[in-house]
């Protein structure tokens, strides 16, 4: 297989793009400025989207019995239906989107740990929730990949959202289609990447493209989405690469050595003890796969899910809390 989709994702526009952080920064991220040359970016400032501006003084989530405001204590100011508005208006004209990468703990695009008061004034926080923007995207678009650039310092993380992305890249341009082969193409292509991240989704997957029921075109779209939106929700356990490894060692068993097959098993251990990145131990399964010349593996996506320029062999930046 050769050649990858660009995937466009939506982007908190402080993170590289520009300098509209509420202190009048703009954050540097190595990991979003490797992507720009891979992936079409959709930048956006929801508070500079309202009006606020930069620099500004700061806004909090903050409880009002029992919902919840979007405040800006040094002014008194209340933009909670302002914010409402610009998300819904914008999640609204959104078409074509693969992904997102969100800014962490912001209340306007933080996804999960964003911290929630009980008053304006200063004083410690009372809980943790999504931003106002980062709500509405968890809330329309759970299905794609979404993550905040926090937890993507975290190779395994990362690894996650760029396989979920760049599967969910070629899925868009499989839609677009109207040829039913296109679709077996692309789970055929895919097998071995749906049986490492979730079997029971690959079997039912297989059995909407068999498509007993002749169901048209279009309606087995529809159903391979649902359930390939299931399928990678999680990431995959090491224990589930480490099988669908060793059912590919499966096709080359007889071709090998013992020492190359001891060989592979020692790197299977290393994998598993967390000592090296699953990457890795792809790499040479693939290799001989290229040595073999199997065309079925070498077509699919397991071996290479997301452009080589995007391989990191380690976390980047320091460790955050999940």
């Amino acid at each position: 297989m050769t050649g990858h989709p660009r995937p466009r994702v939506v982007i908190s526009k402080c993170l590289e793009f520009e300098a509209c952080r509420y202190n009048g920064q703009v954050i540097q991220d190595p990991f979003v400025r490797k992507l720009k040359d891979h992936v079409d970016f959709l930048p956006v400032c929801p508070e500079v989207g309202i009006g606020l501006g930069v620099p500004r003084f700061p806004i909090r989530i903050v409880t009002q019995g029992a919902r919840l405001r979007l405040l800006q204590p040094a002014t008194g100011r209340d933009v909670t239906d302002d914010m409402n508005e610009f998300c819904d208006r914008f999640v609204s004209t959104l078409q074509e989107v693969d992904g997102f990468i969100l800014k962490f703990r912001s209340p306007s695009c933080g996804l999960k740990d964003v911290r929630v008061y009980a008053k304006t004034e200063k004083s410690p926080a009372i809980g943790k929730g999504p931003g106002f923007f980062g709500g509405k995207v968890l809330k329309r678009f759970s299905g794609l990949a979404v993550e905040d650039e926090g937890r993507l310092r975290s190779l395994k993380i990362r690894e996650h959202f760029l396989i979920k992305l760049y599967t969910l890249a070629r899925f868009r341009k499989i839609k677009r289609s109207s040829e039913m082969h296109d679709l077996v193409r692309f789970h055929t292509d895919s097998k071995f990447l749906l049986m490492a991240y979730n079997q029971k989704e690959m079997r039912i997957l297989g059995g909407v493209v068999a498509n007993h029921e002749k169901k048209p075109l279009t309606e087995l779209m529809v159903d391979y989405e649902s359930h390939l939106d299931r399928c990678f929700q999680n990431p995959p356990k090491r224990t589930t690469n480490m099988n669908v490894l060793m059912h590919i060692l499966g096709y080359f068993s007889k071709s090998l050595s013992s020492n190359e097959k001891r060989f592979f098993v020692e790197t299977l251990d290393l994998y598993r003890d967390g000592r090296i990145p699953f990457t890795s131990t792809i790499r040479l399964l693939n290799a001989w796969a290229v040595r073999f010349q199997n065309e079925y593996l070498l077509s699919q996506t397991f071996f290479h899910p997301y452009p080589n320029e995007l391989v990191e062999w380690s976390d980047a930046g320091r460790p955050i809390e999940l």
